[in-house]
């Protein structure tokens, strides 16, 4: 009866929610890339979360028409041309989806020696700093964040997951490939960042608003309106809070580009005061959560109809 009585008194507050551009996975750019012919020399597609359009030939992606990027990788290792795709369209419920799948990125060296590279699918807002010159910290070729001032209650998505569930990961890198016991949930986060940029170039960041979920096993089916809820202020003071959602610092840290074109880690100092203001949002969707070159093979994440949602 309390509960009842406290409730007409406090209504719940109404929410909008707001589609983000291209969320709905309708539209994507398809690049065709030929390899080095030392690694086979085939034209491989790659796909971009963007306007419609067919691009032939080697070159980077101007992301500046879109917000999104993906582990689908353009890479010019040493004179050596290589792609490597994890993210790309699918049939959905409502139409074209985007699909995650942690695979191995394969090919044989002058057809004699066969490289198996371990890729985990993903999505995130930002760029990718193409063509990637090393396969050392890969994250540190990605252009972390968007420019964002809204303060939503919530990322909400439609999602789908497939887990193998065999207990087991492997980690595979180059010409070693290694197996040993362990959990790879999908993962889908997003950080809310208040930035700003010292005499030096340097990119500092403290955390506004925390909203991380993990999925750790398969779906039955399409969840609609998969709801992540954004906590504002010192997410490790609250409830549930897992060391997962912490500040990312030290290896942990994400890269961006500075003010002078300059890759930086964006050093997270620590969480803001809930009211602070919002210069950047970090949203990153993965079919796994184990880090670079690590995850469960087989792991697949279906996502669409990506919104935020609003306080009326």
């Amino acid at each position: 009866m309390v509960a009842l009585l406290l409730c007409s008194l406090f209504p719940a507050r109404a929410q909008r929610v707001e589609p983000v551009p291209f969320g709905d996975f309708e539209h994507w750019t398809v690049r065709h890339i030929r390899e080095s012919s030392i690694v086979g020399g085939e034209v491989k597609t790659l796909y971009v979360v963007g306007p419609d359009a067919t691009i032939e030939k080697n070159a980077p992606y101007d992301y500046a028409k879109t917000i999104w990027a993906s582990s689908n990788a353009y890479a010019r290792v040493s004179g050596v041309t290589k792609t490597s795709v994890t993210m790309e369209p699918d049939q959905g419920p409502t139409g074209t989806c985007a699909r995650l799948t942690t695979r191995f990125a394969s090919c044989k060296v002058a057809g004699l020696v066969e490289i198996n590279v371990l890729a985990t699918g993903a999505l995130y807002w930002g760029k990718m700093l193409e063509p990637i010159p090393s396969v050392k910290n890969p994250y540190s070729y990605m252009d972390w964040g968007i420019p964002f001032t809204k303060r939503p209650s919530a990322l909400v998505l439609d999602c789908k997951a497939e887990m193998p569930a065999t207990g087991m990961l492997t980690k595979g890198t180059t010409f070693r490939q290694q197996e040993f016991p362990g959990e790879d949930p999908c993962q889908i986060l997003l950080l809310l960042q208040y930035r700003w940029e010292d005499d030096e170039g340097n990119i500092h960041a403290k955390r506004v608003g925390t909203a991380v979920r993990r999925i750790a096993k398969s779906t039955n089916g399409w969840v609609t309106g998969f709801r992540v809820p954004v906590v504002y202020g010192d997410a490790s003071k609250q409830a549930g809070y897992q060391a997962y959602m912490g500040l990312l610092q030290g290896k942990q840290a994400l890269y961006a580009l500075n003010s002078r074109g300059q890759r930086k880690p964006i050093l997270e100092e620590g969480w803001a005061e809930a009211g602070s203001p919002v210069t950047h949002a970090v949203l990153q969707i993965t079919a796994g959560s184990c880090g670079a070159f690590v995850g469960a093979l087989g792991n697949t994440l279906w996502v669409d109809n990506v919104r935020m949602e609003y306080a009326q």
